[in-house]
């Protein structure tokens, strides 16, 4: 695994950028949740964090240390471990509520800086199992090196040996090689344009040589300063009750786990990607709490800040950030479900073809070279052109264990940077997926309405006569259709787990308790 972090390494630039975005009402910190259905042992979780992470990634062993603009990783010379590993209780009943409010109250506890910036905390009581919480700093990665991070710390099996480090190929390719963006086809257009990007300085001597190069380069130069102006003169977000001031308490919500298969039918059924149509889900969730909050979102356009994974298949597994961001444009204002998979898949089909999440990630480059307050008004002046975050991971496709214990699921969520009050992340593991919503408290105080909101989005999709599947197939790649596929029967949504299966066969149809993750 890449990390090469050695005392006194400066910070790169993008890393430092996120550092800078730290400020009391938006915590730079990703936070996520490990679920058991059996209680963990203590000991053994953190031999699992002391030998399969912080032996071997020195970065969690370092603090940052800042001199003005720039920042330096430090190590701790009194690190210990017991300062990041704690056992907590659930306060009153070990209930989901329960759960989703301590995942509240820690998103809003920043984390301690005269440390290494990450914590993982055991919930012991919660209901028959346990939760391990996880916090991490965005400046030690972005979500998918974070994910690969902790989950080269799982196995593949029960009884693997305790302690021992996991052979890196092996595990790699089994868990970390299934974790990977939702926006792979625009992670690959990037990639290949940073790479003509950053060869501009070093091909002088070839370019006179080959005049027709200097037209491509040019072109590519021209590109990315059209795509720079049109960012800058992007108009701020329609007002609406998802934006206003910011407090310091945040809150914390996800839906029920949903079966990735019924999520496929829908696609069949009625045209687009798996992505096209959780992206939908969430645009018409957010359109639905718009109404219920008295917000009328007729004709109305926001933007969701979509980060994309810009790293090649060899540095999947490095620390740090290595990722640009995107506008996607969400049509809050299309009641119709079906034409706002349309529009959806029509501007995410526009955005494959941009290199616009490079041009983001030279910004933020830009950005960890500069002063912070200069830094704070460029986010702020971003930040007024989105109204949410909006992630999309896939995870392992299997069950994993962590610390000899098979993980039910999980599920992570990222900070709102740009002050932004609404973050928005999509989950996939073991055949379902989740989707987890992280909310400024005074601004959208329930987000839980936002997740049921999701799951009622999927029915209505599923429900869409879908005059429109002949125009949404026909724009997919000639690869992805089918001649001659038939639409499969329509299924159920949502999987509940089987816990919230016996709790929902014993309270009343009317009353929906939002399961665990």
């Amino acid at each position: 695994m890449g990390d090469n972090v050695a005392d006194g390494t400066p910070l790169t630039p993008v890393d430092t950028a996120w550092l800078h975005m730290e400020d009391p009402t938006n915590l730079m910190m990703v936070t996520g949740i490990y679920v058991f259905d059996e209680p963990v042992d203590f000991d053994r979780l953190k031999d699992t964090v002391r030998v399969r992470m912080v032996e071997r990634f020195p970065r969690l062993r370092h603090k940052v240390r800042q001199s003005g603009a720039s920042a330096r990783w430090v190590k701790d010379p009194t690190f210990v471990l017991d300062a990041h590993v704690h056992r907590i209780a659930l306060p009153g009943p070990c209930n989901d509520r329960a759960l989703r409010d301590t995942v509240s109250d820690l998103m809003s506890t920043p984390l301690d800086f005269s440390k290494p910036l990450w914590q993982i905390h055991l919930l012991e009581n919660y209901c028959s199992g346990a939760v391990v919480l996880l916090r991490f700093h965005h400046c030690i990665g972005d979500g998918i090196a974070l994910v690969h991070v902790l989950l080269s710390s799982t196995d593949t099996a029960a009884d693997a040996p305790w302690p021992k480090s996991a052979p890196k190929a092996p595990h790699e390719k089994n868990v970390g090689s299934r974790i990977t963006s939702l926006f792979e086809g625009v992670q690959r257009l990037v990639v290949n344009t940073r790479k003509t990007a950053d060869a501009i300085a070093t091909q002088t001597v070839e370019s006179l040589l080959h005049p027709s190069h200097v037209l491509e380069v040019a072109q590519t130069a021209m590109e990315a300063a059209g795509i720079l102006a049109k960012m800058l003169v992007r108009p701020a977000d329609p007002p609406t009750v998802l934006k206003g001031p910011l407090g310091v308490a945040k809150r914390a919500a996800w839906s029920r786990r949903i079966a990735v298969a019924d999520v496929k039918e829908i696609s069949r059924r009625i045209g687009g990607t798996v992505n096209d149509v959780l992206l939908t889900a969430v645009t018409g969730a957010l359109r639905r709490y718009l109404l219920f909050r008295g917000d009328r979102p007729d004709g109305k356009d926001v933007n969701a800040m979509v980060p994309v994974n810009l790293r090649p298949p060899s540095e999947a597994d490095e620390l740090g950030n290595r990722f640009g961001l995107i506008y996607l444009a969400l049509p809050l204002g299309e009641p119709d479900p079906a034409e706002r998979l349309r529009l959806v898949k029509q501007r995410m089909d526009a955005i494959k073809k941009t290199p616009e999440p490079f041009v983001a990630f030279q910004i933020l480059n830009a950005l960890g070279l500069a002063p912070a307050e200069i830094a704070s008004l460029v986010v702020d002046m971003f930040g007024s052109k989105s109204t949410a975050v909006m992630t999309n991971v896939v995870g392992p496709k299997v069950p994993v264990y962590f610390a000899g214990h098979r993980m039910a699921d999980m599920m992570f969520w990222v900070p709102q940077s740009g002050r932004m009050g609404l973050g928005i992340s999509i989950f996939s593991y073991d055949g379902h997926v989740v989707v987890g919503v992280a909310t400024d408290a005074g601004l959208i105080p329930d987000p839980e309405r936002i997740a049921t909101c999701f799951e009622d989005e999927l029915d209505a999709l599923r429900a869409s006569p879908s005059p429109l599947l002949d125009e949404v197939r026909a724009s997919e790649p000639e690869n992805r259709r089918k001649p001659g596929r038939k639409s499969p029967p329509a299924s159920s949504s949502a999987t509940p787990s089987p816990r919230s299966r016996t709790a929902a066969a014993k309270r009343p149809a009317a009353r929906r308790k939002s399961p665990k993750p």
